[in-house]
């Protein structure tokens, strides 16, 4: 019986990984918005909107369903999730024009997206000891990282063979047919379960469980919440503008490859991310994620050859997918997991703040020079200023 517990925890936590890698097509908006630019003449500032309506409401609503899904767990927040990003997608192909898309991707697959996030991390990391929840953590966001393998050459291939107005329904359709299974399969552990202690230190002592209303009366709370929007706005920025940097930057117009390349580095850095900091600490390697993203957007400034440019790219991948293990995983250590998934949904209005500066930056900085120096300049200083927080915390966290 223990062993048949055991595994379920093991498929709660593939299932999760895969529906992660389903539903996570947003990767390849830079493609999809670069096509609404070339072909049906949209600005850079009409083509990236969607997105960053879609990445304010998105976190908001972790925040509505997170606690939706403490009371009445992950599998109906999952499948609903799962149905809202495919429709979102449909309703895309079906009404192709600016104010549509603020409503089907925007809002539609937005909601879904984040009632898929909060029902895929936090059970996963129930079936577990506490002190594995970086390296859970991180392979089950892996998986959104990893989408991008699937749907960047998914996307480049169907524009070449269907219209845009058939790449979102296709796009949108194959979520319908895989997510909504998958979703059936997210469960918490029975009551009294206990965790499997194999292998991790007995040392081991958990936070106190804290509802959100105590969580938002500490400090560090807001400062969790301050770096993650300032130093996501750096990956975000590159991520929905990578395929025209390229374009732009270099003249190489195989954008997709880059597409590609910055999403194996996000889930490298996602899975490293939460495993590392599970032994080195939070809050020290965010540190160290600020600083090296930091020197980083400098080195993306200043890349003029395909080489740099393929360098830069996968360290903005590996430090941005290491803050969605990490940040995560600070809030599940402080605050604790019995009400993670409204908590974890309150960090996450942080990164709709990133959402909100780091591709509109891009964009607005884009429509008026015709290139992104400044947009990289600006996110090396909001790094810099999200390294300066960490070293306003306790000692000890």
């Amino acid at each position: 019986m223990e062993h048949n517990i055991n595994n379920k925890g093991k498929v709660v936590v593939l299932s999760a990984t895969l529906i992660n890698f389903m539903t996570g097509m947003m990767y390849a908006w830079s493609i999809l918005s670069k096509t609404l630019v070339e072909q049906l003449n949209w600005t850079s500032k009409e083509a990236s909107f969607p997105y960053t309506v879609f990445t304010v409401i998105f976190p908001l609503a972790m925040v509505f369903f997170g606690k939706f899904q403490d009371l009445k767990g992950p599998r109906i927040t999952g499948i609903i999730g799962s149905i809202f990003v495919g429709m979102g997608f449909i309703i895309s192909g079906l009404l192709l024009n600016p104010l549509a898309l603020l409503f089907s991707i925007g809002t539609i697959t937005a909601i879904g997206i984040g009632m898929i996030t909060i029902s895929t991390a936090p059970p996963a990391i129930k079936w577990f000891h506490p002190s594995m929840k970086g390296k859970i953590t991180g392979i089950v966001v892996a998986g959104v990282g990893m989408s991008a393998v699937l749907y960047s050459p998914l996307a480049t291939y169907l524009l070449s063979v269907v219209s845009l107005e058939m790449t979102f329904i296709l796009m949108g359709s194959l979520v319908l047919m895989t997510s909504v299974y998958l979703s059936t399969k997210l469960e918490n552990p029975p009551v009294g379960y206990k965790f499997d202690v194999s292998r991790v230190s007995k040392d081991y002592v958990e936070s106190k469980d804290l509802p959100w209303r105590d969580m938002l009366k500490t400090s560090e709370f807001y400062k969790f919440w301050l770096m993650l929007g300032l130093s996501s706005s750096a990956g975000l920025m590159v991520i929905s503008h990578i395929s025209n940097i390229s374009r732009v930057q270099i003249g190489w117009q195989a954008g997709f490859v880059l597409v590609m390349l910055v999403s194996l580095f996000n889930s490298l850095g996602r899975i490293l991310g939460g495993s590392i900091s599970d032994k080195m600490g939070r809050l020290e390697l965010m540190r160290y994620l600020f600083i090296i993203q930091g020197i980083n957007m400098m080195l993306f400034k200043n890349a003029t050859g395909i080489p740099l440019m393929v360098v830069t790219t996968a360290i903005t991948g590996l430090c941005y997918g290491a803050g969605f293990s990490v940040f995560p995983a600070a809030i599940g250590d402080n605050y604790g997991t019995k009400y993670f998934g409204h908590n974890y949904g309150l960090l996450f209005t942080g990164w709709g703040l990133g959402g909100i500066i780091g591709p509109m930056t891009g964009a607005v900085i884009f429509d008026r020079v015709s290139n992104y120096q400044n947009a990289f300049l600006i996110s090396t200083i909001l790094l810099f200023i999200a390294t300066l927080i960490t070293f306003t915390f306790k000692k000890k966290v």
